[in-house]
Order: structure tokens, then sequence, then C-alpha cells
């Protein structure tokens, strides 16, 4: 059934999500002795989302999101310095968002929310051995929290503007040789924040 008018924010929706995405070395990881090491890695994150909202017709809307998007980000040398974000020699891959928001209706047509979650995020390791390359990445477990703007364009199609930040504070290495077990490596301290753009349709 296509959505009311009258009730924008209700039901199932489907979009296609775009933006500027970093990771960067958490606090306790960060080289605050180098000013010129940012210890980051940006690029472009792009992917789609599914989520189902519900209005409440008073003002409020709350909903449930999962999410899977990759990135461009790579560590790279610059000047002789590497952009270490605690990782290593590492790229962005998948990444895995499971969540709920919730937001107030401003006007007729435009969202504002809080969302909240869990996120799974891959980092490929770049890495040779006897010149070939060695295939293994490092999956990370943590939580996302951000918050944004959306508005309903006619009865079903819509766009969203969204700012995110997540922090994963769990981490073990996944071989691709499946006879060589998953390493675990603790503990770590990883910030990344996005900013996205997304335009959808509901149904």
């Amino acid at each position: 059934m296509a959505q009311s008018a009258d009730d924008p924010f209700n039901g199932f929706r489907l979009e296609a999500l775009g933006g500027y995405d970093s990771s960067r070395a958490g606090s306790t990881t960060d080289d605050d002795g180098n000013p010129n090491n940012d210890q980051s890695i940006d690029g472009v994150v792009y992917g789609a989302q599914a989520g189902y909202d519900v209005n409440t017709g008073n003002g409020v809307v709350f909903g449930v999101e999962t999410e899977l998007t990759t990135s461009t980000a790579d560590a790279e040398f610059e000047d002789g310095d590497f952009e270490n974000i605690g990782l290593g020699d590492v790229s962005s891959g998948r990444d895995i968002y499971l969540g709920a928001r919730v937001g107030a209706t401003v006007g007729e047509r435009t969202l504002a929310y809080v969302k909240g979650g869990y996120t799974n995020a891959r980092y490929n390791l770049n890495s040779t051995f006897d010149g070939e390359d060695f295939r293994s990445s490092i999956d990370t477990d943590g939580y996302r929290v951000g918050a944004g703007l959306e508005h309903a364009f006619g009865e079903n199609a819509y766009a969203k503007l969204e700012y995110r930040y997540s922090n994963y504070s769990d981490a073990e290495i996944d071989f691709e040789d499946e006879s060589r077990p998953d390493e675990d490596l603790g503990e770590i301290d990883l910030d990344r924040h996005q900013v996205l753009a997304g335009v959808g349709w509901r149904f």
C-alpha cells in the first residue's frame, strides 16, 4: 500500500546512502605528541538501508533500521608519515549496522531524529608474503549514535541528511585460510565519523 501524504513517516522504507567517512585512532591510541600525524583514513561511504517506522500521530516517530555500507577509506603514506589508526595498514571494508531511532516531526513534512545501535565494521589488512597478497581482515564490534533530518516529498519519496559517530572497542583477525583460527585482538579504541545523505522510498 502506498504511503498516505498526511502520514509521511510511517511504514517500510528503502534508501540509498552516500557521503563522507573518516576512521581515526581513539583517545587512548592517538599520537598527541606529533601534530603532523592525524592518524585518520578518509574516503567515501556508500550503501543501502532498510527500515520500518511507526508514526504515533502526535508528532513522535519510532523506527528500527538495518544497513549495509562500504567505504573507500585506505591507510596511506603522506610525506613519509604513515596514517596509522591503530590497526596497521588497512582499508575500510563492509559495515553492518542494526539499530533504532526516535524522532519528532517539524511541520508536516520534516522529521528530526536521533538514532543508536550496534555496528560491526570490517577493515581489510593490506599485506603481502613472498610477493603474494596475504588476505585477512579485522572485524570490529561497537556502537553507533547519530542524528539527522528527513524530509518527505509527495506521498512516497524522501531525502535525509545525517551525522553519526561510531566507536569500536573489540576486534579479531579473520584469516582467509579457514584452517587458521580467528585471532582475538582484545580491546581496541577506534573512532568513526560519517556525514551521509540519503534518498529513499516508502511503501
